[in-house]
């Protein structure tokens, strides 16, 4: 008997973004039993390959197309509701026997309670992946933060399982709620080199040996910090920052605040969408410096982990439970220390943090590694 799988919470297929959508694309992507069948949520705005109430097919799911109404920041909530309703009335048409719903995010947890007494009176199960830690990302306002606050509680305790993508997010959840289900599978990363022998960003900017920044445009990725040491460090190479600061609010209180335009070694140079040149440069950066404070295992880390030889991150439990002993640790006191032990390193050096880096990423983080661990959880004895 088939098991179906229905997937809520990401904007949907074809995948247009990271995080949640990247999961979605690979984990349908490297299905390998065939006997688990995937039903996709998906937002009208971001398919162009279904209209309002249609499915369609995408590498083997099922995705269902939904309109959501334009009602500010309950929007995601209202996403999740409709897609949980739509996928229970699918349920009922087709007689679907025991469904799993895997809620991506902790967005409709107040109203969680609800929707698990509908999915468990068809002898479905609700799997939650609680991400990392939305409620402290200082984006939203306090009355924001503080209702993702309670959607957290609620989720983890109404749900069946929470899936981690992290030990130290399991960690948290068990600190903070007590004994709870919980298995943890990471998030993965493609084992690809770049193809170009020059990037027309750096060839732009006229850098050559430098430094390298890449995330969200945000204070929790620590770029005050990140870059004031760098200022105050005696390293003539330079500092390519790769994000969205354009427009961006931060980015005028963080010139104020450090001064980073009278440093002519800082180079903020906007997004690189090519992921091919994205490599490249990560590829050819002397050292990445990873500030993340907020998540559990984030991407860019593993993308670094296999594409830089050296990779510079802050010691909390989240990036240490990812890297292991492949990455350089700091705290926010003594980065310019560690700066200056970076700028001294041996090529033998660099080359054992590579490979130990390289080492985690094949035995943990691929995608075929991570999708496997899904398909055993879902049919747990088929595989």
């Amino acid at each position: 008997m088939k098991k179906h799988v229905f997937i809520i919470g990401s904007r949907g297929l074809p995948a247009k973004y990271g995080g949640f959508e990247t999961f979605v694309e690979e984990l349908v992507k490297h299905q390998s039993n065939k006997n688990i069948k995937y039903h996709v949520a998906c937002q009208s705005e971001n398919s162009d390959k279904g209209r309002p109430g249609e499915h369609f097919d995408y590498l083997g799911a099922d995705c269902f197309v939904i309109k959501v109404p334009n009602i500010g920041p309950a929007r995601v909530i209202a996403y999740d509701m409709l897609a949980i309703n739509i996928a229970l009335k699918f349920c009922k048409e087709e007689q679907i026997e025991e469904p799993i719903f895997y809620i991506l995010g902790n967005t409709i947890g107040g109203f969680i309670g609800h929707f698990v007494k509908k999915i468990h009176k068809i002898n479905g199960k609700v799997f939650v992946n609680p991400d990392g830690l939305e409620w402290k990302r200082t984006k939203w306002p306090m009355p924001v933060r503080s209702y993702l606050k309670y959607a957290e509680k609620k989720m983890v305790k109404k749900s069946d399982l929470i899936i981690s993508d992290n030990s130290g997010i399991k960690d948290y959840l068990t600190a903070e709620y007590g004994k709870i289900n919980s298995e943890i599978i990471a998030y993965g990363t493609e084992k690809i080199s770049s193809d170009l022998t020059e990037s027309k960003t750096l060839v732009k900017y006229k850098v050559s040996d430098y430094y390298l920044i890449v995330g969200r445009f945000v204070p929790e990725n620590n770029y005050e910090t990140l870059i004031k040491a760098f200022m105050e460090s005696a390293t003539e190479r330079d500092l390519v920052i790769i994000t969205n600061h354009e427009g961006n609010a931060y980015f005028e209180e963080l010139r104020k605040k450090t001064q980073f335009d009278k440093d002519l070694r800082i180079k903020f140079v906007g997004t690189v969408y090519d992921q091919n040149e994205l490599r490249y440069i990560r590829e050819q950066a002397f050292a990445y410096l990873h500030g993340h404070e907020v998540g559990g295992t984030n991407p860019g880390l593993l993308e670094a982990m296999w594409s830089t030889q050296v990779n510079v991150v802050l010691g909390v439990n989240f990036n240490r439970m990812t890297a292991g002993d492949s990455v350089i640790y700091f705290d926010k006191e003594n980065l310019l220390t560690v700066l200056t032990s970076v700028e001294v390193l041996s090529e033998d050096e660099r080359f054992v943090l590579q490979k130990k880096a390289k080492k985690i990423i094949n035995e943990k983080y691929t995608w075929e590694h991570v999708c496997n661990q899904y398909e055993e959880l879902f049919l747990p004895n088929e595989n």
